[in-house]
C-alpha cells in the first residue's frame, strides 16, 4: 500500500484569461522505503506539487492521501496536526532559527508536538548524533557549514517520525560532496526506516540515489526523463 497518493491533482492560479495552470491531472503514488526524485525546468510546478503533497496548499482539483487519510478533505484546523505528525519537510534554505542551537532547533519541533523536555532533548540529541553532528549540538546555524545545516534540517524533519519526507531542492546550496552525502542520508532514511521520500531538484548528479526519476514540465508529470519526447504516464512504480 502506498504511503503517499496524489490523485488527479490540478492547480490553477487566477481566473479567466489570466488563469495559469501550474499542475494538470497529476497522479503520483509513493510506497514506503521508496525514494522518488522529481526533476524539471524552473517554473514547471515542482514546488507547487510538493506543497500540495504536504498539505501546505490546496489543489484546485484532485486529492492527496497520506497513510490512508485524505488530507485534502481536512479542515484548516486539523491540517497542522497532520503535517506535524505525518509529514517531514526539508527546505532548500534550511529554515533554521538563527538564535537557537542545532539541538534546540530539533528539540523545538518535538516540544511543539507535546514531547516532554527531557524526552525531546534525548531524541533530538540521538537524531543529530546519528547524522554525524554529535560535536555540533550547541552550535548555532551561523557556525555550521551548509552541509551541517542541511543535516540539522533533516533531523528536524524526522523528529516526529513522519511517514512521508518531502525535500525541496535539498542540495541547491551545497557543494557536490555535501550534496551527495545529504542524498545518501535521505536514501538511508527511506530504506532503513520505511519512509516514503519525495525530492524535487534540478541537480542532475543525484539521479542514481532515487528508485524512480520523474519529469515535471508544463504542469504535467512524465516517466523516463531521458527520452527526447517523454511519454505521459500515471507515474506508478516502474517495474
Amino acid at each position: 500500500m502506498e504511503t503517499l497518493r496524489v490523485h488527479n491533482v490540478s492547480k490553477i492560479y487566477g481566473e479567466g484569461h489570466v488563469a495559469v495552470k501550474a499542475l494538470e491531472h497529476i497522479h503520483l503514488h509513493v510506497e514506503p522505503k521508496e525514494v522518488v526524485l522529481i526533476m524539471g525546468p524552473s517554473g514547471s510546478g515542482k514546488t507547487t506539487l510538493l506543497t500540495i503533497a504536504g498539505g501546505l496548499l490546496r489543489p484546485t482539483e484532485g486529492e492527496v492521501t497520506i497513510d490512508g487519510l485524505k488530507i485534502t478533505k481536512l479542515s484548516e484546523r486539523r491540517l497542522p496536526l497532520v503535517r506535524r505528525k505525518s509529514i517531514g519537510f526539508i527546505f532548500q534554505n534550511f529554515n533554521l532559527f538563527e538564535s537557537l542551537s542545532a539541538l534546540e532547533n530539533v528539540e523545538l519541533v518535538l516540544r511543539v508536538s507535546g514531547v516532554g523536555g527531557r524526552q525531546s532533548r534525548e531524541k533530538a540529541t540521538r537524531l543529530l548524533t546519528d547524522l554525524g553532528l554529535e560535536g555540533r549540538l550547541n552550535f548555532r546555524p551561523n557556525k555550521l557549514s551548509g552541509g551541517e545545516k542541511q543535516r540539522v534540517s533533516i533531523a528536524r524533519a524526522l523528529a516526529n517520525d513522519p511517514q512521508v519526507v518531502l525535500a525541496d531542492e535539498p542540495t541547491a546550496n551545497l557543494d557536490s560532496k555535501n550534496g551527495r552525502q545529504v542524498m545518501e542520508l535521505l536514501r538511508k532514511v527511506a530504506k532503513e526506516e520505511g519512509r516514503a521520500v519525495v525530492i524535487v531538484s534540478h541537480d542532475d548528479r543525484i539521479r542514481d540515489i532515487a528508485d524512480r526519476v520523474l519529469w515535471l514540465q508544463d504542469g504535467k508529470l512524465f516517466n523516463d526523463p531521458g527520452m527526447e519526447k517523454p511519454t505521459d504516464c500515471q507515474c506508478e512504480k516502474m517495474k
